[in-house]
C-alpha cells in the first residue's frame, strides 16, 4: 500500500493507509507558503456517498467578516481550519452513522489564508490538493492485521452511545446474548450488545469473529486455541459450538485471577461447559511459570495447519472491548505450522514452564523470509525462556531502539510505541531504552506507556520528559466524560514498539508479551519482529491516534482539577471552549513550532509531510 502524494505551488499532501484509517500529512511548498497561513481544510469524498469536511475541534470566534459557509458547521474544517500538520481519518468515527464504509476515498486539502485584517478568505479551489487512497481493514500479502478502538472514554463513545453506558450485562452469565439491549444514545434509541462491540472492538472482532465463523461453518476445519483471558460471549459460544462436534481444543490459563475453586471465574465456568460438550480431553488448565498470556488460534484443514490469529488481545469483554489491543492474521502455513508445532508442545508437556524453556520452542527464533505472496520478513520467540534466552531476546528490541540514535541524515530516525507497563520492577529494559531514547534530542520519539495509576505520553513536545497523567479512569473529567463506566487497571495493553518509520529498514515488534524479563521467563507469550513498511505505518497511526486522545483527556483532567464546578456546568469540549474563550487564532502564530528546528513538532512535519 504505497504512500498517496499530491502536490501543487503551495502544499504537499502524504496520505499514508492503515487499518480502515488515513493518516493525512500536510508541508508547505515555500517559505512564503507560510505567510498568513490560517490552517487547513479537509474535504473527505467517500465511495458511493456525499463528500463533508471534516470537523475541528474548536471554531473561529463568531464575526460577520470571516468566510464561511453558511450549510456547514462552524466547526467544519471548511469554517474553521485545521491548526495542525496531520491529521488521522477514521471513517464512520462522525458520519456515517457510525458504521465505516471502505473503498477508494479523495481528499482534497486545502491551504486557507488571512487577510491583513486577520480576516479569514474565501476558499481557493485551485490551491488544494486531491490524493486518492483505498480504506479498508489492513492486509498486505498473507498478513491481515485488527485494532480495537480502545476509546470507552471519549467524546466519539459518548456521541453514539450517550452518557449511560453498560460494557456487560448485570450478573456473571457468561454466554449472554448480545442482540439484547445494552442502552440507549442520547437521542433516546436503543442499541445492542452487538453494536456496542462492533464499535468498539473494530477490525480487530472483525478477524477474531471472521475466523471462528469459517471454522464453524466448515466440517472441514479444526481449531486449536492458546487463550489467558476467556469470557467474550460470542467468541465462547463459537469455541463451544466447534468443540462440541469435535473439531476444537483449549488451551486455558488457570493462574489466579482466571482460576478459582471457591468462586468460579469465567474461565473456570467457560472450561466446565466446554468439557462436558468436546469432552474432558480438549481442554487442558495451565500457566507455565506465571501465566498462559498467549492469544492464538491455529487453524488447520486437511493439508495441516493453515492460519494463526495472534497479537495482544484477549479472547474477553476487557479485552476486545476497553483495552487498545492488535491482532495479526496470518494466512501463511510455515508460520501456521510452527505455532501448531508450540500447541502441540505446551499440550503433550502440560503446560509446564521448565519444559518448555529447554525445548526449542523456548529458545529457537524462528525466522520466516519475505516470499513471492508479500508475506512480510517475520521472526518469532516464544516464551518462557531461561533467563540468559529471554536477556538475548529483550536484547533484539533495545538494541534496535538504540539503533535509531545512530542514524546519520538524510535518513530520518523514529521510535513509535504502545506498550502496557508491568510491575516487574527493575526488570524492564524495553521501558528503560525508550525513556532513553525519548531524552535525548536525536530521535523522534511519540507514543504511551500504560501502568495502573498513570499513563505516560511521549510526545513531539516534549524533548526530555513524558508527560504523566492520572489515567482517565480514574481521573475527574468533565460531562460527558464523567458518566463513562470508569475503567480498572490498563487501558493500554498493546506490547509494540516501532523503529525506522520511512526508513530503509522499519520493524514492528508486537505479540502478547509484555516485553519485560519476569513475563519473558515466566509467562507463555510470543513476540514478533516484523520487516515491513506497510505493517509499520499501520502501528505508527495506531501510535499517533492513542497519543491524540490521551493528550486530549490530560488536557482535560487538568482543567477539570482547575476548574471542576464551572466544567460541570458545560455538556462538551466544544461548549466548553467557548465558554472558557478559546477560539482558534487569527494569526499564523500557530504555525512557528512547526518550522523552529529545535521543536520536535518540526521534525514531526518533517517525518510525515516530506
Amino acid at each position: 500500500m504505497p504512500i498517496a502524494r499530491a502536490t501543487n505551488h503551495l502544499i504537499t499532501v502524504n496520505a499514508f493507509p492503515g487499518d480502515a484509517k488515513t493518516l493525512l500529512a500536510f508541508d508547505l511548498a515555500t517559505e512564503s507558503a507560510r505567510h498568513r497561513l490560517a490552517g487547513f481544510t479537509i474535504e473527505v469524498h467517500p465511495p458511493r456517498q456525499t463528500p463533508y469536511y471534516v470537523d475541528n475541534t474548536l471554531r473561529l470566534a463568531p464575526s460577520p467578516d470571516h468566510a464561511q459557509l453558511s450549510a456547514e458547521s462552524p466547526y467544519a474544517s471548511v469554517n474553521a481550519p485545521i491548526h495542525q500538520f496531520r491529521w488521522v481519518h477514521v471513517p464512520g468515527l462522525v458520519y456515517q452513522r457510525g458504521t465505516p464504509t471502505f473503498g477508494t476515498y479523495t481528499y482534497v486539502v486545502t491551504p486557507r489564508y488571512l487577510s491583513e485584517r486577520r480576516v479569514l478568505q474565501r476558499l481557493d479551489a485551485a490551491a488544494g490538493v486531491a490524493v486518492t487512497v483505498e480504506v479498508r481493514p489492513f492486509a498486505t500479502g498473507a498478513v491481515k492485521l485488527g485494532f480495537t478502538r480502545g476509546y470507552v472514554q471519549s467524546q466519539a463513545f459518548v456521541r453514539h452511545f450517550g452518557t449511560t453506558i453498560g460494557i456487560r450485562p448485570d450478573g456473571d452469565e457468561l454466554l449472554y446474548d448480545t442482540s439484547a439491549v445494552a442502552g440507549t444514545d442520547r437521542h433516546g434509541h436503543c442499541y445492542t450488545y452487538a453494536q456496542e462491540y462492533e464499535w468498539l472492538g473494530f477490525t480487530a472482532r472483525q478477524r477474531i469473529l471472521e475466523l471462528l465463523d469459517e471454522v464453524r461453518d466448515d466440517p472441514t476445519l479444526t481449531i486449536d486455541v492458546l487463550a489467558c483471558e476467556l469470557d467474550e460471549p460470542d467468541v465462547c459460544a463459537a469455541l463451544l459450538h466447534i468443540g462440541g462436534a469435535g473439531r476444537a481444543r483449549v488451551i486455558l490459563d488457570d493462574a489466579p485471577g482466571h482460576h478459582d475453586s471457591d468462586e468460579p471465574t469465567p474461565e473456570d465456568r467457560f472450561g466446565a461447559v466446554f468439557a462436558a460438550r468436546a469432552g474432558v480431553e480438549a481442554l487442558k488448565r495451565g500457566r507455565f511459570g506465571r501465566s498462559a498470556h498467549d492469544k492464538v488460534m491455529v487453524v488447520s484443514d486437511a493439508a495441516g495447519p493453515r492460519t494463526v490469529l495472534t497479537g495482544s488481545t484477549n479472547f474477553s469483554v476487557t479485552g476486545l472491548y476497553v483495552n487498545a489491543n492488535h491482532v495479526l492474521v496470518f494466512d501463511d502455513r510455515r508460520i501456521a505450522l510452527t505455532y501448531a508445532g508450540l500447541f502441540d508442545h505446551a499440550w503433550r508437556s502440560g503446560v509446564k514452564a521448565s519444559d518448555f524453556a529447554a525445548s526449542r520452542w523456548g529458545s529457537e527464533v524462528f525466522d520466516f523470509d519475505r516470499d513471492a505472496q508479500g508475506q512480510p520478513h517475520v521472526s518469532i520467540t516464544f516464551s518462557p525462556h531461561w533467563r540468559d534466552v529471554a536477556q538475548q531476546t529483550l536484547c533484539r528490541v533495545v538494541d534496535r531502539v538504540r539503533q535509531e540514535a545512530k542514524v546519520v541524515a538524510p535518513q530520518r530516525s523514529s521510535v513509535f510505541f504502545a506498550v502496557m507497563d508491568s510491575e516487574d520492577a527493575g526488570e524492564n529494559q524495553v521501558f528503560d531504552a525508550l525513556d532513553a531514547v525519548h531524552a535525548g534530542c536525536d530521535v523522534f520519539t511519540f507514543g504511551v506507556a500504560d501502568a495502573p495509576g498513570s499513563v505516560a505520553v511521549y510526545t513531539a513536545g516534549s524533548l526530555s520528559r513524558p508527560l504523566l497523567t492520572a489515567a482517565p479512569g480514574q481521573a475527574l473529567l468533565a460531562e460527558p466524560f464523567s458518566h463513562v463506566p470508569r475503567t480498572v487497571g490498563h487501558e493500554v495493553h498493546h506490547k509494540f514498539v516501532v523503529c525506522g518509520f520511512r526508513g530503509p529498514d522499519p520493524v514492528v515488534f508486537c505479540g502478547s508479551s509484555n516485553l519485560t524479563l519476569g513475563g519473558e521467563q515466566s509467562d507463555g507469550d510470543d513476540l514478533l519482529a516484523i520487516r515491513d513498511a506497510d505493517v509499520a505505518t499501520a502501528f505508527v497511526i495506531e501510535s499517533v491516534t492513542l497519543v491524540d486522545h490521551y493528550q486530549f483527556l490530560d488536557r482535560l483532567a487538568h482543567a477539570a482539577d482547575a476548574a471542576p464546578t464551572a466544567l460541570a456546568r458545560h455538556p462538551d469540549k466544544r461548549t466548553l471552549a467557548e465558554a472558557a474563550g478559546w477560539f482558534l487564532d487569527t494569526t499564523d502564530a500557530w504555525t512557528e513550532k512547526y518550522f523552529d528546528a529545535g521543536d520536535l513538532h518540526c521534525a514531526e512535519r518533517e517525518l510525515f509531510g516530506h
